[in-house]
């Protein structure tokens, strides 16, 4: 049978036996795993499709809205769309105090069945705003599975894994992301946008195996009777209490200039691509988007596994400020040097780093969970990956305006980085918490 390998953990002082002798997953333990990772794959799986497709939905859907579908405002609708799937993953830290009340299992099925129908029902619109409007209460569903399973994984699977398997994890998002990118680089004419969003319909089908398979930790089992006793608001009131408020505002800080950062850049990169090769003549402008989205995401896969070691060696601050200081080369290098030159080349030159630097969101995989105990977990981390969303919304729709008045991707997305330099100074505010076990 398959099993997964420790991590190094920390080290019994000299004298003392190992508290946490090697670990092997049992049954349960592995359905935990590999479920959770399902799930966040094919969050990914969705979260990528909106992206990649962005430039020929919009192409179709601005003119019966009754909106010319040139570069200007085909970039403004674009950051407007990104906008308010960020406002809509904002409002899916919800599912933060239903999985701290009823369970981590029931929270991450209908965090599931939301993004995948929704995706689906994408793939039917007609004008603009009904696929804005879709994509809003899909990013309900998408922003709940990355608490879900990252909680749920750090609860149920043993101590010495517990950070390997969190990196490991985080990288099933890029890995989704990875897929779509195939899928439509192999199949991209045949689907169109429209038969895209229908296969997000296929994350359903992962339920059946969740229900089936996957148990609730033992760590909250054993405070079920406490938590169902609780209020749904009480786990919010916990996080911002003396004790707390001071990282939960640190860490809405910081993921908040994660997703600026990232989401105005990263998820640009198709439709940076596809205008380059439409100015410069290119007629494999689909292709390569769909060659630059997969290379980025490989990247980010490749980061994501490597941050448990970083995070062992680094710590949990040095290793998140090292994906920052990736994000800002990638940004500048990407969209400050590569686009206003007008260089493809140079451009897939930079996305490797971009790509590695996306890697940072896989440190909170590790990190939220060390920081909250078994009670408020699963808000604590829904709450902050998530309301941090609303701060990136008013930025992306500030972005979007840019890009109209000027006209060009270049600036406004290349002034980004300077979210991830003031990150950096921002780090302070979250404890570190290398070495430290989870807590109770």
């Amino acid at each position: 049978m398959t099993t997964i390998k420790e991590a190094d953990g920390e080290r019994p002082r000299a004298g003392q036996a190992d508290p946490s002798p090697p670990a092997r997953m049992n049954r349960a333990q592995r359905n935990a795993f590999w479920g959770s990772f399902g799930g966040w794959a094919m969050d990914g799986f969705t979260l990528a499709m909106f992206g990649l497709v962005l430039a020929p939905t919009l192409s179709e859907l601005l003119p019966p809205s009754g909106i010319a579908p040139n570069v200007a405002n085909i970039g403004f609708y674009g950051q407007l769309s990104g906008a308010l799937f960020l406002a809509g993953w904002g409002c899916s830290f919800i599912w933060g105090p239903i999985a701290d009340r009823f369970g981590r299992r029931p929270a991450m099925i209908g965090s599931i069945l939301l993004f995948s129908v929704f995706t689906a029902l994408a793939g039917f619109s007609t004008n603009v705003w009904a696929w804005m409007a879709f994509r809003f209460l899909c990013a309900v569903g998408i922003g709940g599975e990355w608490a879900m399973a990252a909680t749920l994984v750090a609860e149920a699977v043993p101590e010495r894994l517990r950070v390997k398997l969190g990196g490991v994890l985080h990288s099933a998002n890029y890995v989704g992301q990875l897929l779509t990118a195939v899928i439509y680089l192999a199949f991209g004419q045949q689907l169109g946008w429209r038969g895209l969003f229908l296969l997000g319909i296929v994350p359903a089908l992962l339920v059946l195996f969740i229900r089936r398979n996957t148990k609730e930790p033992e760590k909250w089992a054993a405070q079920a009777e406490t938590a169902r006793r609780t209020s749904l608001l009480a786990p919010l009131r916990n996080i911002m209490s003396r004790g707390y408020r001071r990282r939960t505002i640190g860490n809405l800080l910081l993921l908040g200039a994660c997703v600026i950062g990232l989401w105005a850049t990263a998820t640009y990169v198709p439709t940076a691509v596809t205008t380059l090769a439409k100015e410069t003549g290119t007629s494999h402008g689909p292709q390569l988007a769909s060659l630059a989205a997969a290379i980025s995401a490989i990247f980010t896969v490749v980061g994501c596994i490597g941050t448990p070691w970083l995070a062992d060696k680094l710590g949990r601050r040095g290793a998140l400020a090292l994906f920052f200081a990736l994000m800002t080369v990638g940004i500048v290098g990407t969209y400050g040097i590569a686009y206003p030159l007008g260089n493809l080349p140079l451009l897939f030159v930079f996305l490797p780093i971009l790509g590695l630097g996306g890697a940072n969101f896989a440190v909170f995989t590790v990190w939220l969970p060390e920081q909250y105990p078994t009670l408020f977990r699963a808000t604590a981390f829904a709450f902050t990956t998530t309301i941090s969303r609303w701060f990136a919304a008013v930025g992306t729709f500030v972005l979007g305006v840019a890009i109209r008045e000027l006209g060009s991707l270049a600036v406004p997305l290349a002034s980004t980085a300077a979210v991830f330099v003031v990150g950096l100074l921002l780090l302070p505010l979250v404890p570190e918490t290398r070495n430290k076990p989870l807590p109770e």
